[in-house]
């Protein structure tokens, strides 16, 4: 898959499950590939996460048209998607994205 860039008139949102059971909805950032696999990098739009500009990532699959995440559970792995999301914030290619969630504040 790696780099889809959404289209601004293409925003999509998911709502995650936190294991407290609470749900937060999240705008879709970017789904992007790190040493051949796939990884999501979700933006909450409310609460406390989006205040602090956090950005949620997971393993993204698809599976016979259907789009699921699972957990990253190793620290090396997180660090590896961490690391290629960032590399794309430092390349611009989220600027707007970003910029537009800090002037909904």
């Amino acid at each position: 898959m790696g780099n889809n860039q959404l289209e601004e008139d293409e925003d999509l949102f998911v709502t995650l499950t936190l294991e407290d059971d609470s749900e937060v909805d999240c705008l879709v950032v970017s789904i992007f590939e790190a040493e051949g696999r796939d990884y999501i990098a979700l933006l909450p739009t409310e609460g406390p996460e989006n205040e602090e500009g956090e950005v949620f990532l997971y393993r993204y699959f698809d599976e016979d048209g259907e789009p699921g995440l699972d957990n990253i559970e190793t620290e090396a792995e997180f660090m590896l998607a961490s690391q290629a999301f960032d590399q794309l914030v430092e390349d611009g290619e989220y600027d707007e994205i970003i910029e537009e969630e800090e002037n909904l504040h």
